[in-house]
């Protein structure tokens, strides 16, 4: 690896030296499914397809598609979809059944081709995963789409599969955890982390009642990424480029209710509480010293962070309690603003531009956080080493 300093020379970079028996990150692969919304048209398109003529609710979202400094977004949805379903934006219709037909492969067949991406970046037969874990908050089914993504990418009939439900935002970093838990406790094993995620079940007409559907319209996005990961890389045929270096889940007691999701005959209903962002930097500075105190790191702005972008107002809140420079949230920025807020996806997507941000700078710094918050109040952290 090299860098092209300001007089033109041409740096070459030395590769740290993972650390033995530790889970590392050895490919990465996103995927997006076709329609593809720039934030000045959502708006209009969103107010006509779902038939809304209230024009307060119409100003609101556009102040609000203001504020999320999102820029684009892809959708499963379509005018196909609605055409062959229009109760989907019909208020009080029985649609779980038609959300779930559609979520359901879609869901699959993004998985599909992210993981597709991640292998040939690999480098290696996909008959080489020993392991799945499948993240996604988007389907329901049995089996699972863990099992439909084995049959589909060919894998063996004996790889382990891990499916992990309905875990929101931190899915991701939950993923990144169980991976190298397996990883690292299966010498030689090959762990293929799938995230894919559709705001298809949460669609719906907006209404006064529920203030949080505009939100979910106004930030969030489709998606689907995929990593392989894997202990004591094979460095003639893989390329490890972050080590995952520990890692911790933990829950704020007695905030349960601040992030609801609940199934219903008309798809899922979130309820977000206006506090989030305010309890997460309550508490983020404890969470993070204790992720950090395992290496004896202290000092916020010598690491590098990628953090779940759940909307602007937390990533603004982390940054003002821990004190961190300008730049070093731009990873999780720059992935807010080209795709929203994929959920479970997310976290990859940060890292996938933190890879090209350390690589520009020749190595960077060595450490740093992946961060990811979610229902339960949870809060999911892994120190990373770049190598």
């Amino acid at each position: 690896m090299s860098k092209v300093e300001g007089n033109g020379a041409v740096q070459h970079r030395t590769r740290r030296i993972p650390t033995p028996g530790k889970a590392t990150i050895l490919a990465i692969g996103k995927a997006f499914p076709g329609q593809l919304i720039p934030q000045e048209c959502l708006v209009e398109g969103y107010i006509r397809d779902t038939n809304c003529h209230d024009v307060s609710i119409k100003e609101k979202l556009e102040r609000l598609c203001k504020t999320t400094t999102v820029k684009r977004r892809y959708t499963v949805m379509s005018k196909d979809i609605l055409s062959k379903y229009p109760e989907l934006a019909t208020e009080g219709s029985s649609t779980i059944q038609q959300r779930l037909e559609i979520a359901n492969p879609a869901v699959v067949e993004m998985a599909v081709e992210a993981s597709l991406g991640c292998i040939a970046e690999w480098g290696r037969s996909p008959l080489d995963i020993t392991h799945i874990v499948y993240v996604s908050s988007s389907e329901i089914r049995l089996p699972g789409g863990d099992l439909h993504l084995a049959t589909k990418l060919g894998l063996r009939n004996d790889v382990g599969r891990v499916m992990l439900y309905f875990l929101g935002c931190y899915g991701g970093v939950t993923g990144l955890r169980v991976a190298k838990d397996i990883a690292e406790n299966n010498p030689g094993s090959r762990v293929l982390l799938t995230t894919s995620e559709t705001t298809i079940l949460g669609f719906r007409p907006p209404s006064k009642n529920r203030p949080y559907d505009l939100v979910g319209a106004a930030l969030f996005g489709d998606g689907a990424a995929a990593a392989i990961i894997g202990a004591d890389p094979i460095t003639s045929v893989e390329s490890p480029f972050m080590e995952l270096n520990f890692a911790v889940q933990q829950f704020l007691p007695g905030t349960q209710d601040v992030i609801e999701g609940r199934l219903t005959e008309e798809g899922i209903n979130f309820k977000l509480g206006r506090d989030l962002p305010q309890r997460i930097e309550e508490n983020i500075e404890e969470f993070c010293k204790k992720i950090m105190a395992k290496e004896g790191l202290q000092n916020y702005n010598e690491l590098f962070w990628a953090v779940h972008p759940g909307g602007p107002a937390i990533l603004n809140k982390l940054e003002s309690r821990l004190g961190l420079s300008g730049e070093k949230l731009e990873c999780s920025r720059r992935a807010l603003m080209d795709y929203g807020n994929v959920s479970s996806n997310t976290i990859l997507y940060v890292i996938e531009n933190m890879r090209e941000e350390l690589d520009k700078r020749g190595g960077g710094e060595e450490w740093g956080l992946a961060l990811a918050f979610g229902p339960g109040i949870t809060f999911e952290g892994v120190l990373l080493r770049s190598l």
